[in-house]
């Protein structure tokens, strides 16, 4: 396991203490499924991109379409 030092300012670091507080965890255990998140995020972009450029335009757009109305129906 690696240990990375991380300066912020006093501030954000105080809202982090909160945050991880509110969330009964540590700071450390915050920052860590932060970064989770991030790398999560980043490779899902690739995932989407590569899948983008073997696929076919107008069927993705057709599901984006498809999403968009699902999404921003009225709620019943």
């Amino acid at each position: 396991m690696s240990v990375v030092t991380l300066r912020i300012a006093d501030e954000k670091h105080a809202r982090l203490k909160q945050l991880a507080a509110s969330r009964h965890t540590s700071i450390n255990r915050l920052l860590d499924e932060l970064a989770t998140i991030a790398l999560t995020q980043h490779d899902l972009m690739i995932q989407f991109k590569a899948a983008a450029q073997r696929g076919n335009p107008a069927e993705g757009l057709a599901i984006l379409d498809e999403l968009d109305a699902h999404f921003t129906r009225p709620e019943s």
